[in-house]
């Protein structure tokens, strides 16, 4: 179905890190552009271009000798800090409407030799509490907001890669990582099932292929009230397969936790148009002709019981979900209608191609 389908491309890390990045650059020219861009006001001409500075000289040279101002005169100059003599000397050779002898009524006022201009160089710094107008980019803040970013990323990739990673680690033998009980601590009086080989009992398509693709354990304990494990299955090239998992279907009664009395058992195939589903339920369940018709629609139905196998197709994977243990639960319901707990164990094959 095409929710599985979006959910598979969300859960590769490479789609996500790509999608992320696009994502990452939008916001980063959208806020550092649009939104929060600034610019420093109020600078003194040292921070100027080198054409301002001039523009900036030869007015200061008109303007205090026209009035005769020497204060006006060394406050322009030294605000011009170590720029003072480059942008003096181009003055001197680009006047433009200024006279040589105000160049040099201009030099005699800031004590300077006209061959030599050697101003005090003072370090200008913006003055406390300088208000920022927001017409310009702020790359400080474009900066942090470029690593905060990437750490986003990095982060989504290496959740993704651990994920996929725990699910290809899965082997028999290991460790359930999926398996959320104990047995101490429960009611012993509670109805216990448990698995019973079924002598001879070897799948057509396990005989031809020694080694599975994947197998998982999954467990579902009552009070996990959104139990919905799914599994990643990738080929050992680490190519990705399809999936596959275990949900809840169906409950009865009211309150909490939910009396769960049937699970959907579901495999995902990339190479398929369709996910092929198979629903796991209760004695009373499969006995009640109206639960029986609500669950009808979302696939075949199947009796749950203790070593049983459920068998599931797509156009090139084989899925065989045993039910390894399951217990009954007891209070304010029928009779073996929800489950206090089922584990599971999901072994997947490749399907061997048709030869017709």
């Amino acid at each position: 179905m095409n929710s599985e389908k979006l959910k598979k491309y969300l859960e590769d890390f490479r789609i996500m890190l790509a999608v992320g990045a696009v994502i990452g650059l939008i916001l980063g020219l959208v806020i550092g552009w649009g939104i929060w861009p600034v610019q420093w006001t109020d600078l003194a001409p040292y921070h100027l271009r080198p054409d301002l500075r001039e523009d900036y000289l030869r007015m200061a040279v008109f303007t205090s000798t026209s009035v005769g101002d020497i204060a006006l005169a060394e406050k322009a100059w030294y605000e011009l800090g170590d720029t003072a003599l480059e942008t003096m000397d181009t003055v001197r050779n680009q006047p433009g409407f200024l006279s040589d002898a105000q160049i040099a009524s201009f030099m005699t006022a800031i004590n300077a030799d006209a061959g030599e201009v050697l101003p005090e160089v003072e370090e200008v710094i913006p003055a406390e509490g300088v208000e920022t107008e927001r017409s310009g980019p702020n790359w400080s803040l474009l900066v942090r907001l470029c690593f905060g970013l990437v750490a986003v990323i990095i982060g989504v990739a290496l959740f993704f890669f651990w994920k996929s990673k725990t699910s290809r680690d899965s082997k028999p033998g290991a460790p359930d990582p999926h398996s959320r009980f104990d047995d101490a601590g429960y009611d012993q009086d509670i109805m216990s099932f448990t698995q019973e080989p079924e002598p001879g009992y070897i799948p057509s398509f396990q005989t031809e292929h020694a080694e599975p693709v994947a197998q998982f354990m999954t467990t579902y304990m009552v009070g996990d009230d959104l139990y919905d494990d799914s599994f990643s299955i990738d080929a050992v090239t680490g190519e990705f397969l399809g999936e596959c998992g275990v949900g809840i279907s169906e409950t009865v009664g009211v309150g909490e936790p939910k009396r769960v009395t049937a699970f959907e058992v579901w495999l995902f195939d990339k190479n398929d148009i369709q996910t092929v589903t198979k629903v796991v339920m209760s004695e009373h369940a499969h006995d009640d002709d109206k639960i029986r018709m609500r669950l009808e629609s979302k696939g075949e139905l199947v009796l749950a019981e203790p070593g049983k196998v459920v068998l599931l197709e797509t156009a090139t994977l084989q899925l065989e979900a045993r039910i390894i243990d399951m217990k009954y639960g007891e209070g304010a319901a029928p009779d073996l209608s929800f489950f206090e707990r089922l584990t599971m164990e999901l072994i997947v094959w490749p399907k061997e191609p048709s030869l017709s």
